[in-house]
């Protein structure tokens, strides 16, 4: 039977730590649009506070998580036990995405010091912390980190970056705003 907590408290902070991936779920208003559910990895994710988190988003396939926080601000965080005890957390907020251009940026990409560049850290305040079994769950082996994604980013000049980021991630897949030059913005 799964449980509800008031806070990640040490116990939960362990769990997360714990584990080499977890999922960000979000979803645009209405009745219309594309749930978005996005596997990460890597070192990305921090506990700021007991009912506050972070985790820096690389880019990817595409600007779902950004646009859909932009629209309404919900995102869901999910944990799996691949090792271990059986265990599924979930952490259910409301979000906000601050992009590389945006003011406090350098501040919050410092909470991930093993990666100079990124498209945006993505904040969270936690409104329901809830476990489950993960009864269902499968056994996985870590065997490590696919390291593509951090070369890919290491061929870009910061510049370069920004500029793939501007052209490739302006509208969802539903249409929603993407990512805007400050200059595109006023």
């Amino acid at each position: 039977m799964g449980k509800l907590y008031d806070a990640i408290d040490d116990r939960l902070t362990a769990f997360i730590e714990q584990q080499k991936m977890f999922f960000v779920a979000t979803a645009p208003s209405g009745d219309e649009g594309h749930v978005n559910v996005s596997p990460k990895g890597y070192d990305s994710f921090r506990i700021l506070g007991p009912n506050a988190v972070a985790f820096l988003d690389l880019g990817g396939s595409g600007i779902e998580t950004i646009a859909h926080l932009r629209e309404n601000g919900r995102i869901t965080f999910m944990f799996c036990a691949f090792e271990g005890k059986a265990n599924i957390l979930r952490l259910y907020g409301t979000g906000e995405a601050t992009c590389f251009d945006d003011e406090g940026f350098a501040e919050k990409l410092a909470l991930f010091p093993d990666f100079p560049k990124a498209r945006a850290v993505i904040t969270a305040k936690i409104h329901r912390i809830a476990d489950s079994c993960g009864w269902g769950v499968p056994f996985y082996d870590f065997q490590g980190e696919r390291d593509q994604l951090k070369r890919y980013g290491d061929n870009f000049t910061e510049a370069e970056m920004k500029e793939r980021v501007y052209a490739g991630n302006a509208t969802s897949i539903d249409g929603l705003p993407g990512m805007t030059r400050p200059d595109a913005a006023e």
